[in-house]
C-alpha cells in the first residue's frame, strides 16, 4: 500500500467512534467563534459612524478575556458538580449567558452604535461584548477540558483544522443598504440557537470520567497547586526570557495589524468587500500550517531525515561503499533531527518580511483614494488584485510565525504539569500583541497633522479636538489631513521592529540552544 493511502487509512481509523463526539465539539467551537466574530465586525461599523482612533483603542480591550483566561482556568478545572459534569457545570451556565447577552444586543445595538446623529456609546458597547467574550472565554475552558475526556486518546493525536465562514452579500438581484441579515436580526438568530442548543446538551449529552487506557484520564486538582505550578514555572529562568521576547516580539506589526482595516474603511473601501477578500485566503489558511507543520514538527523532521538517509543508503549501495558509510550514516541517524532545523527559525526569518509588509499596507493605504476615488461604483479590478495580494503576503508571515512558535511550546512544554505550561505561553503570546496594538489605535489621532481650510477663522485651527473641529465646520471651512499618523505609526513601529530584531534574534537563539531540563520543573516541585 502506498504512503498516501496508508496515511488515509489510518485518519479515518483513528476518529472511529468518536464521530458524534468530534460533531458535537465542532458545533461548540462554532458557538465560541460567533462572539469572536462579532467583536472583530465592530470596529468596522464604528468607523463608519466616525469614532476616533481613541475610542478604537478603548473598544479593543473586548478581546482580553482570551488572553487573560489562564488566570481563573484552574478555577473552571476544580470547581464543579459531580451530578451535573465537570465541564457541563460551567458550560451550560455560561452559554445561557451568552444567548441572553445576544438578546440583549438584538433589541439596543443599533441604537448604541449611534447613526442618524447620535454618537455611538462606546463604553456600554465596551462593557457588554467584554462580558461576552468573558463568558465565550469561559466555555472555551470547559469545552477544552471535555473534549480531553470525551476523546480518545486516538483521536486527539489528530491536529484538526476548521474554518467557518459566512458571507451574505450578492444574494440580491437588486443592491441594497443593509445585507440580508441585519445585526439585530444575526444577534437575535443566535441568541435563541445558544439557549436552545445548551439546554439540548444538557439534557442529552452525559458527562462522564473516563477510567479505561483509550482516554485521558484528567486527575483532581485543587486551586492551590494549579497556582503554585503557575508560579513556579515563571520562576525558570528559560521562561523568563521567553516570556519578554513575546511580550515584545510583535511591536513592530502593531500599527498594520491594528490598524490598517480601519483606515481602508476609513478610505471608502465598504466593509462588506473587505470581508470578501477572506474567500480567496481560505485556501492559504488551509494549506500554511500544514505547509510549516513539515519543516517545525519532530515527527514530520525525524521522518524526513529518516527518508534522507534511507535514500542515501539506497544510492551509495550501487557505488560499492556501503559498508564503509554504514556506521557513519547510522550515528548520524540516532542524532536528534529537530535540531538540524529548529521552530523558531522559521519565526525569526519570517520578522523581517513582516516588518517590511508594514511599508506595502502603508502604500496600500495611501494609493486607495487614488485607485477608487467611488467605492459604490466597485472596486477596479488591478486594485482588488493588489489588496488580496497583500493580504495572502499578510498571512503567509502571520502562520509562519504562528505555527513555528507553537511547535516550538509544544517542544519545550513540561507534560507533568498538564495544561497549565501551554495556556500560560498562550496567553502571554496573545497579551503580546494585544498591548501594542491598543496603543497603536491611541497614537494615530495624536499623530496626526490636520488643518482647517476654507471659511473664516481658519488660521491657527489644527483641528486638534471636538472644539476646534466644531468651530471650523462652522464658519464654513473643513478640516483636511495633512499627514496621516498611521503613517508616522508605521514608519516608527518598523524602526523599533527591527531594532527589537537584532536584540531578539540572539535571545531566540539562545532559548532554542537550551537544554530540555532548562524548560523542566524539578521532581520536587512537580509533586508540591
Amino acid at each position: 500500500m502506498e504512503n498516501g493511502e496508508l496515511l488515509q487509512t489510518n485518519s479515518l481509523s483513528n476518529i472511529r467512534g468518536d464521530e458524534k463526539n468530534i460533531i458535537l465539539l465542532f458545533f461548540l467551537y462554532t458557538l465560541q467563534g460567533i462572539p469572536l466574530g462579532l467583536s472583530a465586525a465592530i470596529p468596522m461599523i464604528l468607523q463608519n459612524r466616525g469614532v476616533s482612533y481613541k475610542q478604537q483603542a478603548e473598544f479593543s480591550f473586548v478581546s482580553w478575556p482570551f488572553s487573560l483566561k489562564l488566570l481563573w482556568a484552574p478555577l473552571v478545572d476544580a470547581i464543579f458538580s459531580t451530578r451535573i459534569g465537570r465541564r457541563k457545570t460551567w458550560l451550560i451556565p455560561t452559554q445561557y449567558l451568552i444567548g441572553g447577552f445576544m438578546l440583549l444586543l438584538s433589541g439596543h445595538v443599533d441604537q448604541w452604535l449611534g447613526g442618524n446623529g447620535t454618537q455611538p456609546n462606546i463604553e456600554i458597547l465596551t462593557l457588554l461584548f467584554f462580558c461576552l467574550n468573558f463568558l465565550a472565554a469561559t466555555q472555551d475552558i470547559a469545552v477544552d477540558g471535555w473534549a480531553l475526556t470525551m476523546l480518545k486518546k486516538r483521536t486527539l493525536d489528530m491536529p484538526p483544522h476548521a474554518i467557518a465562514w459566512d458571507r451574505q452579500q450578492y444574494l440580491r438581484a437588486v443592491p441594497s443598504k443593509e445585507g440580508i441579515v441585519t445585526l439585530p436580526g444575526f444577534l437575535y438568530f443566535w441568541g435563541w440557537v445558544f439557549l436552545i442548543s445548551t439546554t439540548v446538551v444538557a439534557l442529552v449529552k452525559k458527562e462522564t470520567e473516563p477510567h479505561d487506557p483509550d482516554h485521558v484520564i484528567i486527575h483532581d486538582r485543587d486551586i492551590k497547586t494549579a497556582y503554585i505550578s503557575l508560579r513556579e514555572i515563571m520562576k525558570l529562568r528559560a521562561i523568563q526570557i521567553l516570556v519578554v521576547i513575546l511580550l515584545t516580539c510583535k511591536i513592530g506589526f502593531s500599527s498594520t495589524d491594528s490598524v490598517m482595516t480601519l483606515k481602508l474603511v476609513e478610505a471608502g473601501i465598504p466593509k462588506e468587500r473587505l470581508g470578501l477578500i477572506a474567500v480567496p485566503l481560505i485556501p492559504v489558511q488551509l494549506a500554511m500550517p500544514l505547509i510549516i507543520a513539515k519543516y517545525t514538527t519532530e515527527e514530520q523532521t525525524k521522518k524526513r531525515a529518516a527518508k534522507i538517509i534511507q535514500n542515501y543508503l539506497v544510492a551509495i549501495r550501487s557505488r560499492g561503499i556501503f559498508n564503509h558509510l554504514k556506521k557513519t550514516l547510522y550515528s548520524l541517524s540516532k542524532k536528534d533531527p529537530v535540531k538540524l532545523l529548529r521552530p523558531l527559525d522559521i519565526f525569526l526569518k519570517a520578522i523581517p518580511y513582516r516588518l517590511l509588509f508594514g511599508f506595502v499596507a502603508a502604500f496600500l493605504v495611501w494609493i486607495t483614494p487614488t485607485l477608487v476615488p467611488d467605492a459604490t461604483e466597485g472596486l477596479p479590478f488591478l486594485y482588488v488584485t493588489f489588496l488580496i495580494i497583500c493580504y495572502v503576503l499578510h498571512q503567509v508571515c502571520v502562520y509562519c510565525m504562528f505555527v513555528s512558535i507553537m511547535a516550538f511550546f509544544a517542544k519545550i512544554s513540561d507534560s507533568k504539569v498538564g495544561g497549565t505550561y501551554m495556556t500560560l505561553l498562550n496567553t502571554v503570546t496573545n497579551l503580546g500583541g494585544n498591548w501594542p496594538g491598543i496603543l497603536a489605535l491611541y497614537f494615530v489621532d495624536p499623530l496626526t497633522w490636520k488643518k482647517c481650510e476654507g471659511g473664516v477663522e481658519s488660521i491657527d485651527n489644527a483641528c486638534r479636538n471636538t472644539v476646534e473641529k466644531d468651530l471650523c465646520i462652522s464658519k464654513g471651512g473643513k478640516c483636511v489631513t495633512t499627514l496621516d499618523g498611521f503613517y508616522i505609526e508605521t514608519a516608527i513601529c518598523s524602526v523599533i521592529g527591527f531594532l527589537w530584531l537584532l536584540w531578539g534574534s540572539r535571545k531566540i537563539r539562545y532559548v532554542q540552544s537550551l537544554d530540555e531540563s532548562a524548560w523542566k520543573l524539578s521532581k520536587r516541585k512537580q509533586e508540591r
